[in-house]
């Protein structure tokens, strides 16, 4: 997967554009800036955004590609960010560091993605959210479609709503649903698609 996404980001455009998902930029308004990690952050329109509102960001991905991406982007805008390559085994956050957790399309192999969630779990303050938005295992038909909707094409990278909730047991979801939206990020993220959106609070 390293070299996929690679030779994605290599492109010269940002493949996913410059400006925030819509749903995280909605949310991240609606709070008080404070310490945010963004796992799988690609080119870094996210994290860029985030240091833009005041947030203290850290972002990772396994591209180097999209990290100089990201590095070129937060250059843009005058704007700094802590922006690791890796696997999140190998990096080194702490024990409740962050005050939000966004993760925006971060699509995990399934033999991982349940330490992940556990580790992000343990990096989050009590009282801090996750900002949530990924593609539904629905969005499988919508590439039928139409192909440049986006996502992986591995139904197990996927989400369901009964999973989510198993993942973030014991968090307050304060809203959370699946629906259709209409995407217009870049390349790759363009038309209709099966996208789980949530905001949780941590206990």
């Amino acid at each position: 997967m390293k070299d996929f996404w690679n030779e994605r980001y290599a492109e010269k455009e940002y493949v996913y554009g410059k400006t925030p998902n819509r749903y995280f930029q909605e949310k991240l308004d609606e709070l008080r800036p404070g310490r945010i990690l963004l796992p799988a952050e690609g080119e870094g329109r996210n994290a860029v955004y985030a240091a833009r509102m005041d947030w203290e960001v850290s972002a990772f991905d396994i591209s180097e590609e999209g990290k100089n991406k990201a590095r070129k982007l937060a250059r843009e805008y005058n704007v700094e960010l802590d922006y690791q390559v890796g696997k999140l085994e190998v990096l080194d956050y702490k024990k409740e560091e962050f005050d939000a957790i966004a993760l925006i399309f971060a699509h995990f192999p399934k033999e991982v993605r349940e330490n992940y969630f556990q580790q992000f779990d343990k990096y989050l303050r009590p009282g801090g959210v996750v900002i949530f938005e990924g593609f539904s295992k629905e969005q499988i038909e919508y590439q039928k479609q139409n192909p440049q909707s986006g996502g992986p094409k591995d139904a197990e990278l996927l989400y369901t709503k009964e999973e989510l909730e198993a993942d973030f047991r014991g968090y307050k979801f304060e809203e959370f649903e699946e629906l259709e939206v209409e995407l217009e990020e870049g390349e790759y993220h363009k038309g209709k698609a099966a996208v789980i959106r949530f905001l949780a609070r941590k206990a």
